[in-house]
């Protein structure tokens, strides 16, 4: 996730139960309490992660496993930051932050992805973006990332 949100974001709106899940099924959830601090990362973590130029990251004060397993767990900074995945088929859900209340989840692993509170308001790490993607368009800055 990388960034703290702050209270009274532009953009954000109480959504709350929204659903998502992993491309096989076996992990599912629900989400609780409004969508904070949408962004995109383009850290070298994130970039071979996704095996994408950027992942799209939203937090959650809230979410329940309510599929047949839960993510398993992948330490991408010791002690700081881990990534959960589906290990069946390998879609990446979750992220833990140990600086970061929420926990955030992978925008596309979301069954709705419409939501205009799901409109990237930062881009971590833009330093490490590609150079043919357009940069977000950042309504609020952190000093993370």
């Amino acid at each position: 996730m990388n960034a703290t949100p702050t209270a009274g974001t532009p953009g954000t709106e109480q959504a709350e139960g929204r659903t998502g899940g992993c491309l096989c099924g076996r992990i599912r959830f629900t989400t609780q309490g409004p969508a904070v601090f949408a962004h995109t990362c383009a850290c070298g973590h994130c970039q071979k992660l996704g095996g994408t130029p950027l992942m799209w990251w939203v937090g959650f004060e809230t979410v329940t496993w309510t599929g047949e397993s839960e993510p398993t767990w992948y330490e991408t900074f010791a002690g700081e930051a881990k990534r959960g995945f589906c290990p069946n088929c390998g879609s990446r859900v979750a992220a833990i932050d140990s600086d970061i209340p929420e926990i955030g989840i992978n925008v596309t692993a979301l069954d709705d992805t419409s939501g205009s509170d799901l409109v990237p308001i930062h881009a971590s790490f833009s330093d490490n973006a590609v150079h043919w993607l357009p940069p977000v368009p950042e309504t609020e800055h952190s000093t993370a990332g």
